[in-house]
């Protein structure tokens, strides 16, 4: 049996914290569909580096071009960098690292630093003026392309960014073993939620089995 869920938040689909279904849908609590976890670095209008720990992201491309469709708030620094400057780095790291990036939720202030409050090194970028993150095994510079706005309603933006550099670490490069595995890409997800009990589920973090060849 299937259980049929509309465009409309069901009623016993209850937020979390205030507010939480003006940012999200309620379809992110209930499909649990899991999207690879980055950190995005851009620069502050101060010069300080900022870091958005980000997901619900694709990358695709065609002979024209290869780009990474990211949404973001509106309100949001990352948000209003990325338009100002026109450049932004995905900076991918192992599910070891999500403690650490998750201080940049937390702190995110004018003044901080928020690659070095993460615990993380910073290098140049190769061809912009944002930094990577050092301990990143993939990280994808890229240059603002268009935006589009989702609902209509100026809450989230889908930014469409052109990537004009990859550095990916050499081990990484061949084989599935270290890209796929347990220090390989990290994933956000949510648990189900139960309608029957009304259980709302969890956030989690995942990282890929590596599929073997039989």
């Amino acid at each position: 049996m299937k259980i049929e869920i509309g465009e409309n938040r069901p009623g016993n689909s209850i937020e979390k914290w205030p507010g939480e279904f003006d940012v999200f849908s309620h379809y992110e609590t209930t499909l649990g569909i899991p999207h690879s976890l980055f950190l995005i670095t851009t620069i502050k209008e101060n010069g300080k580096p900022n870091a958005c720990f980000q997901s619900w992201t694709s990358f695709c491309g065609d002979g024209g071009g290869y780009f990474a469709l990211t949404p973001l708030l509106q309100r949001t620094h990352t948000y209003h960098n990325i338009l100002r400057t026109g450049e932004f780095c995905i900076n991918f790291l192992g599910v070891r690292y999500f403690d650490a990036c998750y201080q940049t939720v937390f702190n995110n202030e004018d003044e901080t630093d928020e690659i070095e409050i993460g615990g993380f090194a910073s290098e140049p970028g190769h061809c912009i003026n944002v930094p990577r993150i050092r301990e990143a095994f993939l990280s994808l510079e890229c240059v603002y392309d268009s935006q589009i706005d989702l609902s209509r309603k100026g809450l989230s933006a889908l930014i469409v960014g052109r990537v004009v550099w990859a550095a990916i670490e050499d081990d990484y490069v061949n084989g599935s073993e270290k890209k796929y595995g347990p220090d390989g890409f990290m994933y956000y997800l949510y648990e189900l939620e139960d309608f029957a009990t009304n259980d709302k589920g969890v956030r989690k973090v995942a990282s890929l089995n590596v599929m073997r060849k039989a």
